[in-house]
């Protein structure tokens, strides 16, 4: 379809990073929240789990390698509060409550964060994660970062404390500041690929986020087009030359539900053209990402990750489906600028999504096989 040239990274077969938690894995979480197991002891059982999660994906054939996620519960929280600080997790009703919606319409609320503290940055965040991964592999380590914009969309002003932060600016300062230090920490670690995962912009897609932002007395097209855009992209100034950062959009990823529904087209030209990242993976697995339409606006320096197969389906797609798909997306971008993947992780929080292992394995092969098939 499509003449080969060397995507490294992202590679022509790509995944988003995090992996179904093995069982005796979750129960030592709980034992340990329980206090019935101390932290080093589920240490050496995360350390143990992420060597064969390592394993499985180099057997699977996969060429970028991540620690499966296995020491969060959920995807940004060891980089926020963990890494940062200054947040709380609250299930207030009185908030403007977002929720994850499945195929048969149940609801299930998102707890939101509460900023009571300063979010500072005191030292890397995740390159022990990436010292592992490098150690337990010979192939290249993928760490993932969350959006720095992320925590402003879920609590809102209202939720960020004024007496901490009695000007915005401050608050965007200091997440503006932590994630500038801790890229160049992965750099010099040697760390060469970074993916952030990026809520918000397909949040305000949705015609109900922009009203359950004006509930909240915020300018949803102001957040969209001009604050989001310029934060993202003063979080990645100066980043060093050797890391590839991937951008990664997601319409929300828990329990095989999601939060949020619109195509890429209402910010296409910003996300492509005045983004400085270098590669995307893009939710395409459902209806409710739109068109590939929008590819038109890439930029050929740019790479597309098509994330075409679903985590949160244990339906395994045909491959004459997802060829066919993909030849419809070169309708609009040059094929030599894709790759492939599923369309997020398999559990962006603990409990991960409602498949099986095997149908996890499946799917990854699915992408393998494909991509192979395609590219070469």
């Amino acid at each position: 379809m499509a003449s080969s040239a060397p995507h490294n990274p992202p590679f022509r077969a790509e995944h988003v990073g995090s992996f179904l938690r093995p069982p005796h894995l979750l129960a030592a979480r709980e034992e340990f929240k329980a206090g019935q197991m101390n932290a080093a002891r589920l240490r050496a059982l995360e350390d143990e789990a992420i060597a064969k999660v390592i394993a499985y994906q180099e057997e699977l054939g996969l060429q970028s390698i991540t620690d499966g996620e296995y020491r969060r519960e959920v995807f940004y929280a060891d980089f926020y509060a963990r890494g940062l600080g200054g947040i709380a997790m609250s299930h207030d009703p009185e908030i403007d409550q977002t929720f994850f919606i499945d195929t048969s319409g149940k609801k299930i609320p998102i707890p939101q964060p509460v900023v009571n503290g300063r979010m500072r940055w005191h030292g890397p965040i995740h390159v022990d994660d990436f010292n592992f991964i490098r150690a337990h592999t010979k192939r290249m380590p993928k760490i993932t970062i969350p959006s720095p914009t992320i925590i402003h969309l879920r609590a809102s002003r209202k939720n960020i404390s004024r007496e901490v932060y009695p000007e915005i600016e401050l608050f965007w300062a200091d997440i503006v500041d932590a994630f500038q230090k801790e890229l160049k920490a992965l750099a010099a670690a040697g760390c060469s690929y970074v993916q952030m995962d990026e809520t918000t912009l397909c949040a305000l897609s949705d015609p109900a986020g922009w009203e359950r932002l004006r509930r909240r007395g915020e300018d949803a097209h102001k957040l969209l087009y001009e604050v989001y855009p310029a934060i993202i992209n003063r979080a990645l100034e100066g980043r060093p030359s050797q890391i590839h950062l991937a951008l990664h959009l997601c319409r929300g990823n828990n329990l095989s539900s999601w939060t949020s529904e619109g195509g890429y087209d209402p910010f296409a030209e910003m996300l492509f053209n005045r983004l400085n990242v270098d590669s995307y993976f893009l939710e395409y697995d459902t209806p409710r990402a739109g068109s590939f339409e929008p590819l038109r606006q890439v930029p050929k320096h740019k790479t597309v990750v098509l994330g075409l197969v679903s985590t949160k389906f244990p339906e395994l797609e045909s491959k004459d489906d997802l060829k066919r798909r993909i030849e419809e997306a070169g309708r609009y971008i040059d094929l030599d600028q894709c790759a492939l993947s599923p369309q997020c992780g398999f559990a962006s929080t603990i409990p991960g999504n409602l498949i099986t292992p095997e149908q996890q394995s499946a799917k990854l092969r699915l992408v393998i096989e494909t991509a192979r098939e395609v590219w070469g």
